[in-house]
């Protein structure tokens, strides 16, 4: 085994699709031990990726309150790894901010990542952070509800949605007997907590680098931040108004993904797929995880769930380009092999709180979710790219942060904005809208990328280390390999 040195459910849970470069050179020479920001509160442990490499890295905690509203709010522990630069000039410690809500930082690192984790370390310590209520950070436990929703028979999207909504209240008030705050799951909270990190870490500044939800946290940090954060680099931007997406982006998106298939004809074949089955809904029998058979009558807004969580990239939402044509030569077999995998048949409603809470509370300003509303009534995928949300709008209205909150930062820190061309879940036009008050920002556009760009091409990697180094970013477009 080799070893560097180191100086990173809805009833259908489907929605798990959407969950979610070249390894460093092993002979290269390792630089010794930095230890600029150092905690007491910290482990030395050797940290193994699923790769099978290890690294040395330390392991760390901090209390914060659950809720800093509330003077007697109950501690919560955040937990982290932080990998130490191998620069003995190292730059302030750079934060990883996982997507979701509701990724580990910690996970993350010892996934596909890992290379870029390490390459980070040439610019300063590299802290992958369990946000509040992930991974090994303290969470709120599970909420399985007794709603469920009725998976052999029709069902429509206005008893989908309100079954759901029901759920959330059920869940809600089992978190608050359990003794959560609910109320301190918020993006607001997450901000206050990057700054205890920093201090915690002895920091005068800290950079962040973040994707997908992560820029979200990142956007919201530059705002209340803005003289501790050094650098930051965002993937896959996520404005503070744009938790729900545009339902007319989804469909110029899927227009943009039939043209790069070379199947111009994407948009009508899912709109026929989707009028079959609103005409006649398909029984199926799924082929379940444990080997056997469930009966399940496949809807118009199954295909639509599948398809929300198959788009975020090219190498699925090419795979989902196959299910539609199955669909409509009547070949339900393979959707039905696809579903199982995935759904839990008679399963009640189940929730993570921190996801839930997390995008409820950014919520969605009045005059976007007027739009949305407005153009889900013809768009391919309705409303359901971001379900639950905007469906839980009229719930738990006590965790919305407001319109301040969704108003995107003005600010002059040094940015680095990566948006992948074939993103089907953060469209490359919100981002240029969510980063339109950055005046100090860079924009590369990765070609052919999806919405987890970071591994899509090796000039990735590249780009950002020249940002970080402080170097010109000499390109404003990269190409990723085809899927």
């Amino acid at each position: 085994m080799r070893r560097t040195t180191a100086k990173a459910i809805c009833t259908i849970s489907i929605i798990a699709l959407a969950a979610c470069v070249a390894a460093p050179d092993p002979a290269a020479p390792i630089a010794p031990l930095a230890t600029t920001f150092v905690s007491q509160e910290e482990e030395q442990v050797v940290f193994r990726p699923n790769d099978g490499e290890e690294t040395d890295a330390f392991e760390g905690a901090l209390q914060v309150p659950e809720n800093r509203s509330h003077p007697n709010s109950r501690s919560i522990a955040l937990r982290y790894v932080r990998f130490p630069s191998t620069d003995e000039k190292a730059g302030p410690p750079i934060v990883y901010l996982s997507g979701g809500p509701g990724g580990s930082g910690i996970a993350t690192a010892k996934g596909r990542r890992f290379p870029l984790f390490m390459a980070m370390r040439r610019f300063g310590d590299v802290i992958a952070l369990d946000q509040r209520g992930t991974g090994a950070s303290d969470a709120p436990p599970e909420c399985a509800t007794s709603v469920v929703v009725p998976t052999t028979e029709p069902t429509t999207d206005a008893a989908f949605a309100r079954l759901h909504r029901q759920s959330a209240r059920e869940c809600a008030a089992f978190w608050a007997a359990e003794g959560v705050d609910l109320a301190g799951y918020t993006t607001a909270e997450s901000v206050a907590d990057l700054d205890a990190l920093r201090r915690h870490l002895g920091a005068e500044k800290m950079s962040l680098w973040g994707i997908s939800y992560g820029s979200h946290l990142a956007l919201a940090a530059m705002k209340d931040l803005p003289g501790r954060i050094d650098r930051v680099v965002i993937a896959s931007v996520e404005g503070l108004d744009q938790t729900v997406k545009l339902p007319s982006r989804t469909d110029d998106y899927v227009a943009r993904l039939g043209a790069a298939a070379g199947m111009d004809d994407l948009p009508a074949l899912m709109r026929r797929v989707h009028a079959r089955l609103d005409a006649e809904p398909q029984p199926i029998n799924l082929r379940t995880r444990d080997g056997g058979t469930a009966p399940y009558l496949l809807q118009r807004r199954d295909m639509q769930m599948i398809a929300s969580a198959m788009i975020a990239d090219p190498e699925r939402a090419f795979m989902l380009i196959q299910l539609y044509q199955a669909a409509d030569a009547g070949a339900f077999d393979v959707i039905a092999q696809v579903l199982g995998r995935f759904a839990r048949p008679g399963a009640p409603i189940s929730w993570r709180a921190m996801p839930l809470a997390m995008d409820r509370a950014s919520g969605v300003s009045d005059a976007r979710l007027a739009r949305i509303r407005a153009e889900a009534k013809r768009s391919l995928l309705g409303d359901y790219l971001n379900f639950p949300m905007p469906h839980l709008v009229d719930e738990l209205t006590d965790l919305d942060l407001g319109p301040d909150f969704r108003r995107d930062p003005q600010s002059d820190i040094p940015t680095l904005v990566l948006t992948g061309t074939l993103d089907g879940r953060t469209y490359p036009a919100g981002q240029v809208e969510a980063t339109a008050g950055l005046s100090n920002a860079i924009h590369v556009r990765v070609e052919g990328a999806g919405h987890n760009l970071f591994m899509s091409s090796p000039d990735v990697q590249a780009v950002i280390e020249d940002f970080m180094a402080g170097k010109p970013v000499r390109t404003s477009a990269i190409k990723a390999a085809r899927p």
